[in-house]
C-alpha cells in the first residue's frame, strides 16, 4: 500500500474530506469552523466547498449546538461536532452523556445516535487552567459512549474514518501536540482503524510503557533514553479507551513483568490508573513488580510554559519512573 507522509492535522482533514465527499449526510458543526476554518485550522477550506448547509458555524453554545447535532444524528444524519477546545465539552455534558449516550438504550434499541464529538484536548502551549483539560476518561466512563485517542497520523486518518460510520456516539480526542506530527497516512480512502485494538509501536522485553494520544509519542522518546543505559522498553499505543483492548496490553506485560502506565491526565482518578488497577488485578501473577503510574500533577494547568510543561509527564519523568522499578 502506498503512502504519503503528512502531519496529524492533514490526515484529519484528509479523512474529513474523503468522507463527507462520500457520505452527503455527514456534516460539521461547531465555533469558528466555517470562515475563520477553525482555532487550530483542520477545518481549513471545507467551508468554500461545501457551503453553511454542511460547514455550520454555531453561535458560542455548546449545550445548543450539541443538543442540535444529536437531534440531526437521530433522525439520521452523520453530524461532526467540533469544539475549540475539549474543555469546553464540559458545557455540553448534560447533552453527551444523558441524550446522545443513553438514546438506543432507552429506546429499546429503535432510535441510533451517530454522531462524533471532536477536538483538541489536553494542554497546548500556555493556554491555562481552562483550556487544557485531558477529558478522555471522563467520557471513558460512559456507558454507550466510545471514546479513541490516537497517537499518530495514520491513526487519526483511519480512526476518523470508523467513527464516522459507527452508529454510536464517539468522543474522538485530538491532542493539540499531535497536529503537527508527522508520519505515513496510506493513500487508500477504504483505510479503517478499528476500535478496541491497541497495538505495539516498538517492541522490548524488559518493562511495557503504556499510554495513548501525546503520551505514546513521549513513550517513544523514553524508549530511545532507556536504550542508552540498556533497558529494552516496549511501547504499547492503547488509541482505544472504550472499548479497551486488555488482550495487547496483558500480552505485553506477561513478556516485559513489568509496567508503567502514562497518562497525561490528572494522575488522581485519570484514565491510567484503570488501566493500572486492570493490570494489578488480571496480571499479578506476571508482575516482577508494582505498576508505576506517571500522570499529570493534581492541579490547575498554570499559564508560564516552565511550570506546565512540569505538569505535564515528559520522557525524563517515564525514564525516572522506569529506574524506579525493582
Amino acid at each position: 500500500m502506498s503512502t504519503s507522509l503528512m502531519t496529524y492535522r492533514d490526515a484529519l482533514q484528509k479523512s474529513l474530506y474523503e468522507e463527507m465527499d462520500r457520505n452527503k449526510d455527514v456534516f460539521l458543526i461547531g465555533e469558528d469552523i466555517g470562515r475563520y476554518e477553525g482555532t487550530f485550522k483542520v477545518t481549513k477550506g471545507f467551508f468554500p466547498k461545501y457551503g453553511n448547509r454542511r460547514v455550520v458555524d454555531s453561535p458560542i453554545t455548546e449545550a445548543g449546538f450539541s443538543g442540535i447535532a444529536i437531534g440531526a444524528a437521530m433522525a439520521g444524519l452523520r453530524p461532526i461536532v467540533e469544539f475549540m477546545t475539549m474543555s469546553f465539552s464540559i458545557l455540553a455534558l448534560d447533552q453527551i452523556i444523558n441524550h446522545a449516550a443513553k438514546v438506543h438504550y432507552m429506546t429499546n434499541g429503535k432510535v441510533t445516535c451517530p454522531i462524533v464529538f471532536r477536538g483538541p484536548g489536553g494542554a497546548a502551549k500556555q493556554l491555562s487552567a481552562q483550556h487544557s483539560h485531558s477529558l478522555e476518561g471522563w467520557y471513558a466512563h460512559v456507558p454507550g459512549l466510545k471514546v479513541v485517542a490516537p497517537a499518530t497520523p495514520a491513526d487519526a486518518y483511519g480512526m476518523l474514518k470508523t467513527a464516522i460510520e459507527d452508529d454510536n456516539p464517539v468522543v474522538f480526542t485530538e491532542n493539540p501536540g499531535l497536529y503537527t506530527v508527522k508520519g505515513e497516512v496510506p493513500d487508500d480512502s477504504t483505510f479503517r482503524v478499528p476500535f478496541g485494538k491497541a497495538q505495539i509501536l516498538k517492541e522490548g522485553k524488559d518493562v511495557s510503557l503504556i499510554g495513548y494520544s501525546r503520551m505514546t509519542q513521549t513513550n517513544l522518546e523514553a524508549a530511545k533514553l532507556l536504550a542508552e543505559d540498556g533497558i529494552d522498553a516496549e511501547v504499547v499505543d492503547v488509541r482505544s479507551l472504550l472499548p479497551l483492548d486488555t488482550e495487547t496490553i496483558y500480552r505485553s506485560v506477561a513478556k516485559t513483568h513489568r509496567a508503567v502506565v502514562v497518562y497525561e491526565d490528572w494522575r488522581n482518578g485519570g484514565y491510567g490508573a484503570e488501566i493500572a488497577a486492570r493490570i494489578g488485578e488480571d496480571c499479578f501473577d506476571d508482575l516482577d513488580s508494582p505498576v508505576v503510574r506517571v500522570g499529570g500533577l493534581n492541579v490547575p494547568m498554570p499559564y508560564a510554559r516552565v511550570l506546565e510543561l512540569e505538569c505535564i509527564p515528559s520522557e525524563h519523568s517515564i525514564v525516572d519512573a522506569v529506574r524506579r522499578l525493582k
